[in-house]
């Protein structure tokens, strides 16, 4: 393990923590944003890194998608950047047209958090978010532990607690590509989900929960993620997907491999959905890791979540944390090769 400077922000210096696992697994983390900027696995070929990362923190500031980080207070979309919670409505800072997207302006993966534990395959990282903080009530306290597992894998715990009722929602939003290509539409893609819940155009859920079957949302067999299969277009996917299973056990989500390397990813977390994102908006215009070029589905997200929009949605899993709870969220990206 070690820790050295990645940059300055606003006289303050951001930090990258380096771990190894027992696996020869490595990592890197930012102090920016909780940020996975690069994770290498074993592979057929030697070594493979998995993510998309940026080099230099301007880089990250001035272009970053949310690249690697810890999104929150609440991750995804709040229609019409406000919610009603015991009888009081709150309006939060809207950043993607009325709407907010990933707790806002100033969210949680564009901050500084500090680093208060850290072994040679772990470390941990805190933000306190204050009452009113982009409208949200009451003080949080967040946290993010990042575990290198001994059988090629990383755990992800992240955890909050506050003083006053308030809804979280933090997620994991890494950028992921198995074999260096260009783009991940030959990536194989299995969700173990029966159902999604659409969108109006602005992103928002409608509030259904509609079946997959027969259409081109289905991932419940592991398939090309550019296959048109049941659409003569292919779809542009950012959608959250329902699992399976009771939420807050750590089940089975996901799963991604890429033939070219070899590589196989799974996905298991406890939490009742995930977004699905296709990356079809990125045109990074600097260089990401290894002097890549991260342009039109460059890389994709699976960001274990709460459902989006759920402070207004009461069909919807709750997202509300109240005052002596914990909320926490344990998601685990298991390899193989």
């Amino acid at each position: 393990m070690s820790i050295e400077r990645f940059g300055s922000l606003n006289g303050q210096d951001v930090l990258q923590v380096s771990l190894t696992g027992p696996d020869g697994m490595v990592m890197q983390v930012l102090t920016w944003g909780a940020v996975m900027r690069d994770l290498v696995v074993p592979s057929s070929g030697g070594s493979q890194g998995v993510v998309l990362g940026l080099n230099s923190i301007e880089d990250y500031v001035a272009h970053s998608p949310y690249f690697g980080a810890i999104v929150g207070r609440h991750a995804n979309r709040i229609g019409g950047a406000c919610f009603t919670l015991n009888g009081e409505t709150y309006r939060l800072d809207a950043n993607e047209g009325r709407n907010q997207l990933h707790g806002g302006t100033i969210g949680f993966g564009t901050r500084l958090w500090s680093i208060i534990d850290h072994t040679d395959t772990n470390v941990t990282l805190s933000l306190v978010s204050e009452d009113g903080d982009m409208g949200y009530p009451g003080r949080l306290v967040a946290t993010c532990t990042y575990t290198l597992l001994p059988s090629c894998g990383l755990r992800i715990v992240l955890e909050a607690t506050c003083d006053e009722p308030t809804p979280v929602n933090l997620t994991t939003h890494g950028y992921f590509n198995l074999d260096g290509s260009a783009d991940i539409l030959a990536h194989h893609l299995m969700i173990a989900a029966d159902y999604t819940t659409p969108t109006r155009p602005d992103l928002i859920p409608t509030g259904e929960i509609r079946r997959v079957a027969n259409t081109g949302y289905d991932f419940t067999t592991l398939r090309p993620i550019g296959a048109a299969e049941f659409t003569q277009e292919r779809i542009l996917y950012d959608i959250n997907y329902v699992l399976h299973g009771p939420y807050g056990e750590l089940r089975h989500a996901a799963t991604l491999a890429s033939l070219k390397s070899g590589v196989s990813m799974e996905l298991w977390t406890t939490e009742p959905g995930i977004q699905f994102y296709d990356g079809h908006l990125l045109n990074i215009p600097v260089q990401g890791l290894g002097g890549a070029k991260y342009g039109r589905h460059g890389g994709l997200c699976l960001e274990p979540q709460r459902f989006p929009d759920s402070p207004n949605k009461a069909h919807f899993p709750s997202s509300i944390l109240m005052p002596g709870q914990v909320s926490r969220q344990v998601s685990e990206l298991r390899f193989a090769r």
